[in-house]
């Protein structure tokens, strides 16, 4: 097995682990490998060894990598991760499968607006400040159900669920108690008459504490594919 390979399998173990610790069905939870600043090739070792869903945080850089490993698209779910600006919905709803990073209804629509009628409707997250970290993009929790039932009517998407990047916390209690909140939002949501399946949590650092909270899909990178790194020009 390759090191990406044994990195992932020690990724798949903590998680499975992290799920009998929690009393939950490992089957729940499901692994998005983050692949920002790592080259098509990381990407298609890690695909040999198992793993179908990757994350970029950066537009080019994924659209990069989806035409290069065009040959496994079919196998290949992508997810856009990081910060979304008008400007780069086109090829997101274009080329993505999934976004995490909704936090206002103006990307939302033009998402909907700029997906191609041929393809799925997208999968999308909204993201949710909900520390009120004032470097954290996100809707705030206040405002988060009124976004979702608007995202929610929109035709060409598809609303599965809210994603949290908590400022960082010192220890599995505190990380616990954020993801908590997180989670509280998210049935908040559901008892409002919404469909939501995916609460996405947790990552390299935090993973155990957010499956602990009720994390569905969490974000892995680091513990993947190693240090970060160069941020493409």
């Amino acid at each position: 097995m390759t090191m990406i390979g044994d990195d992932l399998q020690q990724v798949r173990n903590r998680i499975a682990q992290a799920c009998v610790t929690a009393g939950r069905d490992a089957a729940g939870v499901r692994l998005l490998a983050v692949s920002k600043t790592f080259g098509a090739d990381a990407v298609r070792e890690a695909h040999a060894a198992g793993q179908s869903a990757f994350g970029e945080n950066y537009v080019q850089e994924g659209l990069d990598k989806i035409e290069v490993l065009a040959d496994l698209r079919a196998t290949l779910e992508w997810h856009c991760i990081g910060p979304l600006q008008s400007n780069k919905t086109r090829p997101v709803a274009e080329h993505f499968d999934w976004v995490h990073s909704i936090d206002r209804l103006k990307i939302a629509e033009r998402l909907s607006a700029q997906r191609p009628a041929n393809l799925p409707p997208l999968n999308v997250c909204l993201q949710v400040n909900v520390d009120g970290g004032a470097n954290k993009s996100g809707v705030t929790p206040d405002e988060a159900l009124a976004l979702a039932q608007a995202v929610a009517a929109l035709p060409q998407l598809r609303l599965r669920g809210l994603m949290a990047i908590p400022e960082p916390a010192p220890d599995f209690a505190a990380q616990r108690e954020l993801f908590l909140r997180a989670h509280a939002l998210f049935e908040s949501i559901r008892k409002a008459g919404i469909e939501l399946d995916t609460l996405s949590l947790g990552m390299s650092a935090d993973l155990e504490a957010a499956i602990s909270a009720g994390s569905t899909m969490v974000r892995v990178g680091t513990a993947i594919f190693g240090g970060r790194a160069r941020k493409p020009a």
